[in-house]
């Protein structure tokens, strides 16, 4: 059956590259409805990196079980956000996509591993790089794409863009380095209230790991034991400047001091997501705070405006691609164990492309909102007209 199955898709290949890429797809659908569930191995284990950690007395696992429909799924998502940010990408070299845009490409495995390793009921905030954690947040590749563009459909019905999107239990999405650090302790001292045993992911980068508002958060949830994992994306560049030029010192997971912390090989998205179920569960257990640090990197710039080779070499970027791709690793791992084929993984390549361009057009086409919605979705409430017995208009008499 296997070699009456491998001359099948030898087959189809040479056919394809004759007639074009409509046959992969028609080809892989053939391949793989020849074998049965059976055929794949359901779960297997992988060895992976050791976590460094500071005030644990162990960290995650060194193997982690991985299942055939997980994998898929993860596979399936990390390759969504990497086309979704090379078409984005495209836009904006075409001036359909304006103003800020920063792509999430290289990072994918953090997304997903993280999402993998909590709850949907928990909280996510982030800064500016959101795309990624949009969509796995919930929202769709349309609603993203539509809002990159500034469209009605777009998941902040256009008003946001590419820095602030949101939606159910993900709060942005934040223009200001830093700042949504202290708004997501306020979140998990929300959960910590309303006693529902959730908590709050939250996310920065390594260039606002020096600011001090950072430090006084660190403090606050750390006296009142907030369910809060503070995770630090170091990609190795703030902007323009390496970690090594920035920070006295770069080991971001002993920031907290007084916190405990898990330095995490952040391209593997199965290390990512161990790591993350062991924060949850310090979280939950009612621990407290604790951090992370995932060591990751970005295949773009820092955003749209910076080509990213000035402080970096081409080489560089094409080493991380070639040794420490978060898609390809899990590609591999999968098809070494006999968990997916080939074609398998090609339809849903195929997939996830057309998702995309339909998402695309959509994007340019959908309308603008009008300018009628331009006060809607606005919060405010009619403050007292008096409070302690006076307004702004009443005169006041001195009584010295």
């Amino acid at each position: 059956m296997r070699k009456m199955l491998t001359i099948i898709s030898n087959v189809l290949r040479g056919s394809a590259s004759r007639n074009g890429a409509e046959l992969v797809s028609e080809g892989a659908r053939v391949v793989v409805s020849a074998r049965t569930y059976a055929d794949f191995t359901p779960q297997a284990s992988f060895d992976i990196k050791k976590c460094d950690v500071h005030k644990l007395e162990e960290g995650p696992p060194l193997q982690a079980v991985l299942t055939r429909e997980e994998g898929l799924q993860y596979y399936r998502t990390m390759q969504t956000i990497r086309r979704m940010e090379l078409k984005a990408d495209q836009l904006y070299k075409q001036k359909i996509i304006r103003g800020f845009c920063h792509l999430y490409d290289g990072q994918e495995a953090c997304a997903v591993g993280i999402e993998a390793g909590i709850n949907l009921s928990d909280h996510l905030i982030t800064a500016y790089r959101a795309h990624g954690y949009t969509l796995t947040r919930g929202g769709t590749v349309r609603e993203i794409m539509a809002e990159l563009t500034g469209r009605r459909g777009g998941i902040a019905k256009g008003k946001g863009g590419s820095m602030h999107m949101y939606t159910k239990h993900f709060y942005g999405g934040n223009g200001i380095v830093g700042a949504q650090v202290p708004l997501g302790a306020g979140v998990a001292l929300a959960c910590k209230y309303l006693g529902k045993n959730e908590l709050c992911v939250c996310l920065y980068g390594d260039g606002a790991a020096n600011q001090g508002q950072i430090f006084e958060t660190y403090n606050m949830a750390s006296l009142w034991k907030l369910p809060c994992i503070f995770i630090c994306e170091n990609n190795k560049y703030g902007m323009g400047t390496s970690v090594e030029r920035a920070a006295a010192s770069t080991d971001y997971y002993k920031r907290g001091d007084f916190i405990p912390g898990l330095r995490v090989d952040g391209m593997d998205v199965l290390c990512v997501r161990e790591a993350t179920k062991l924060a949850a569960e310090h979280c939950r257990s009612g621990k407290g705070p604790i951090l992370m640090e995932l060591q990751t990197y970005r295949y773009h710039g820092h955003s749209m405006s910076d080509p990213g080779i000035s402080y970096r070499t081409r080489d560089e970027i094409q080493e991380v691609r070639s040794k420490s791709d978060p898609i390809s690793m899990l590609k591999d791992r999968m098809l070494s164990n006999n968990m997916a084929s080939v074609e398998e993984l090609k339809e849903i390549d195929v997939e996830v492309r057309k998702e995309i361009e339909d998402a695309a057009q959509f994007a340019t086409t959908d309308p603008e909102p009008p300018l009628d919605d331009l006060c809607n979705h606005i919060f405010y409430n009619d403050p007292p007209m008096e409070v302690r017995g006076t307004n702004p208009w009443t005169k006041l008499k001195s009584i010295s």
